[in-house]
């Protein structure tokens, strides 16, 4: 593990927070994983792009440039193999409910861990998915956008995926599927590639979503972000999962539903890097 705080690296029990930040007072945090291969981080680009909307949506200071300087000095460190790198940026010191200080920075945590993705035989074989048995927290409001720390609807969902023994959990709404615990989802259904629509507000803008939507585009495939009714589910001609990390993971089954295993996905895979 390797770990950067507020401009240096630490080593374990230094890597301290105040008992006063908002991120342990309050789950008030932002944060993006990237993965990186070989000193290099995937989609930098977008995940920064969304870091700095997020901050700008709390009202929090610009983080570009610091983060930017910090990636450079993690990136510099993982010049061999593949990590998972999480970047978590704190509201800060905090009096009652409001900042100690207007306008001061909170902190800036750095975490680089190796990173095993998916194996070949997990894709060819595809995951088991579940439903999840609760809501995300703060629905129709722009919350769900943000990859903040208060990730507690999320985490409830994926301990029910393990539990069940399934590699996702799927949040539903008015029977719609809208998105895993940490996934966004496709299916491939009369020849379009279809993933839910960001203007319900209920969907995370993943980096990788982006990427597979810019990517099915450039190749002339029919396009459409709309609803994915669970009742219809059984009759898509393909599904799969997206994020930073595995990339694209095909579904071969949603509770009791199964979904035959297409070939969208690995088109899209062998461009996603």
């Amino acid at each position: 593990m390797l770990t950067w705080l507020n401009g240096r690296f630490v080593e374990g029990a230094e890597a301290q927070l105040p008992l006063d930040d908002g991120a342990i007072l309050f789950g008030d945090s932002l944060f993006e994983t990237l993965r990186v291969e070989d000193g290099h981080a995937l989609r930098t680009e977008l995940h920064l792009d969304r870091l700095e909307r997020s901050a700008r949506l709390l009202g929090w200071p610009s983080p570009l440039q610091r983060t930017q300087a910090a990636l450079a000095e993690m990136l510099l460190r993982l010049a061999t193999g593949t990590f998972r790198l999480r970047l978590t940026l704190t509201r800060g010191r905090m009096q009652g409910l409001a900042p100690a200080v207007a306008g001061e920075p909170g902190a800036l945590v750095l975490r680089a861990v190796p990173y095993q993705p998916p194996a070949t035989e997990e894709r060819e074989r595809g995951v088991c998915c579940v439903l999840a048995p609760n809501r995300r927290v703060n629905p129709l409001s722009h919350l769900p956008q943000m990859k903040r720390g208060n990730y507690v609807d999320c985490l409830c969902a994926a301990a029910h995926a393990r539990q069940r023994g399934a590699r996702e959990a799927l949040f539903v709404d008015d029977g719609r599927l809208l998105e895993g615990a940490t996934t966004n989802l496709f299916v491939v259904h009369g020849g379009a590639l279809i993933t839910p629509p960001l203007t319900d507000r209920l969907i995370l803008a993943g980096t990788m979503r982006r990427q597979v939507l810019t990517t099915a585009a450039a190749l002339g495939w029919p396009v459409r972000e709309q609803a994915v009714e669970l009742e219809r589910l059984g009759q898509v001609d393909e599904m799969f999962l997206t994020n930073s990390l595995i990339g694209l993971l095909p579904v071969r089954q949603v509770e009791e539903v199964m979904i035959p295993h297409g070939e969208r996905w690995r088109q899209l895979l062998a461009r996603s890097a």
